[in-house]
């Protein structure tokens, strides 16, 4: 907090602008009535934030009986964020307004195993291309999510199994001298969860659990309303507990028995190919032949298509998931369950195969108004995600206050200090 502003003035200030922000007031009489605050204590804090540029007039209200009150809006078009979703085998860059809408988005085949600089190298260009669209646009924030372990408070990778080259690499840092803009980075799953739910199925759902299902299985929670990260921000890591020890598979943390090394995407498309050569599945022999490899979703594809090897893998893969589902869904008792990713999305037998094992394995009360369903937002999750990561961070108390001591909307204060 800066000298400048009181206290309780930044309270207000915060508190006003969140309302606005959310939507939940509209007008200034709406504003007392949610924050408890005067009317003169309304006005001095509103015209504070529109000085700042964060706030503007809108239409006129509708009236109770006297004159009309105008509208409060927030000034989502002053500035844009830039979003980057890294996959293992894909990356999915976006820009978006400072309400979190997905203005435009960029995907493209890559290989996170190569390491940090070419990787990020594409994502700048991937970025360069979105803000060609719109010379003028300002950058206010950056938001990555990466396919690992991240620590949450430095935005550097912990070790990550599938990324050679990234551990403890400052991803924060390239970013944030690129665009004079501050950074935020979080394990690509903890975006998605908050992609759905701050704009998808999962809007107003206070306790839920999201699992992406790709080449690598993971998932992320809201509690209370709350993302959990966890004290150093790997909650949620469910791709390498333990679902078989009865196994000589190994996967590429270096353990035997992970969950994502014998029903991940990577995993159904090795067991895939080994159905094509040994015979057991037709459809995915033909696939091998004329494309050099297997898929997992050839593997779904297959399934779909009546081939039954390939539904076996579906559906082993779909027990061996809702086994450890099951165990979460009863420990946290989660009113909804999304199941996201490309894996995920190829067909309906591994999510009918999911939703059996839950049902049959978890506690009645807690499966009892239990929803399962598919991600509601696809491939935007992601990216829509990291910007509200973003918009969360860079709206804090704290932050808050160099907005307004820049005292003009037409400057951005330097927030590169994220």
């Amino acid at each position: 907090m800066t000298a400048t502003i009181p206290s309780d003035q930044l309270d207000d200030l915060v508190l006003v602008l969140d309302l606005v922000r959310s939507g939940a007031a509209r007008t200034r009489p709406e504003l007392g009535r949610r924050s408890g605050l005067g009317r003169t204590v309304i006005s001095q804090r509103v015209g504070h934030l529109m000085r700042a540029g964060l706030l503007e007039d809108g239409e006129l209200g509708p009236s109770s009986g006297g004159r009309a009150p105008r509208e409060l809006r927030f000034r989502s078009g002053a500035g844009v964020i830039l979003t980057a979703e890294l996959g293992a085998t894909s990356i999915s860059a976006g820009l978006t307004d400072l309400a979190g809408t997905l203005l435009a988005q960029r995907t493209e085949p890559s290989d996170v195993a190569r390491g940090p600089e070419p990787v990020l190298a594409q994502v700048g260009a991937l970025f360069d291309d979105l803000l060609a669209a719109r010379p003028d646009a300002q950058v206010w924030g950056v938001g990555i999510g990466l396919p690992g372990p991240v620590e949450f408070a430095t935005g550097r990778p912990s070790a990550p199994p599938i990324m050679p080259g990234w551990d403890g690499y400052p991803v924060r840092d390239h970013f944030a001298r690129r665009h004079n803009a501050p950074v935020w980075v979080d394990n690509e799953v903890n975006a998605m969860t908050l992609g759905e739910f701050r704009a998808g199925a999962a809007a107003g759902v206070r306790d839920y659990l999201y699992v992406k299902i790709g080449t690598g299985i993971g998932a992320g929670l809201i509690s209370g309303g709350h993302l959990h990260r966890g004290s150093q921000g790997c909650a949620g890591d469910i791709g390498h507990t333990a679902a078989r020890t009865d196994t000589t598979v190994v996967c590429r943390c270096g353990n035997v028995g992970c969950l994502e090394a014998l029903a991940g995407g990577a995993a159904l498309a090795r067991d895939g190919e080994t159905a094509a050569k040994e015979g057991a599945s037709p459809i995915l022999a033909e696939r091998l032949a004329g494309n050099g490899v297997v898929t997992a979703e050839d593997v779904a594809w297959a399934a779909q298509n009546g081939d039954r090897a390939a539904l076996e893998l579906i559906q082993r893969a779909g027990r061996l998931i809702g086994d450890q589902l099951a165990m979460l869904v009863s420990f946290f008792n989660p009113s909804l369950l999304l199941i996201g990713g490309g894996v995920a999305g190829a067909g309906d037998h591994l999510l009918a195969t999911i939703r059996e094992v839950i049902y049959g394995r978890s506690l009645p009360l807690a499966t009892r108004d239990l929803r399962i369903v598919r991600s509601s937002l696809g491939d935007q999750a992601g990216v829509v995600g990291a910007a509200f990561m973003v918009l969360d961070e860079l709206f804090t108390r704290d932050r808050l206050a160099r907005w307004i001591d820049a005292g003009t909307p037409a400057g951005l204060p330097d927030l590169t200090a994220a």
